[in-house]
C-alpha cells in the first residue's frame, strides 16, 4: 500500500513559478513510477509528467516541456514538479499518483488528494 500527500499549490501570476511535492509512504515505493496529472474545471484529467523512482527517467506532455520538470528525492521520498513560465491555461487540480506497472502510461494505482494550482493572467 503507498500513501501520497500532496503540497505547494496556490496561486500565481501567469510566468511565474511554483513547485508541488508528493510525500509518499509504504512498501516497495522504489519499484514504482511517480506521475502527475491535472484536471481544469470542465476537462478531463490529463497526464503531465512522471518518473520513474529507481533510475529517474522521465516523461512529459507536450503542453508543458520545457516548462516543467519532474524529479524525485530518494532519501525523502519524495517527488517534485517545478512549474515554471506557467500559464493560465495551466490552472487546475493537480494530482500526484504512482504504479507499479514498468510503464509511465499506468494504469495508475494510487492517487494523492490533489491540491489547486491557480494562474491568474
Amino acid at each position: 500500500q503507498v500513501q501520497l500527500v500532496e503540497s505547494g499549490g496556490g496561486l500565481v501570476q501567469a510566468g511565474g513559478s511554483l513547485r508541488l511535492s508528493c510525500a509518499a509512504s509504504g512498501r516497495g515505493f522504489s519499484s514504482y513510477y511517480m506521475g502527475w496529472f491535472r484536471q481544469a474545471p470542465g476537462k478531463e484529467r490529463e497526464f503531465v509528467a512522471a518518473i520513474r523512482w529507481s533510475g529517474g527517467s522521465t516523461y512529459y506532455a507536450d503542453s508543458v516541456k520545457g516548462r516543467f520538470t519532474v524529479s524525485r528525492d530518494n532519501a525523502k521520498n519524495t517527488g517534485y514538479l517545478q512549474m515554471n513560465s506557467l500559464k493560465a491555461e495551466d490552472t487546475a487540480v493537480y494530482y500526484c499518483a504512482a504504479t507499479i506497472l514498468p510503464t509511465y502510461l499506468g494504469p495508475y494505482n494510487y492517487w494523492g488528494q490533489g491540491t489547486q494550482v491557480t494562474v491568474s493572467s
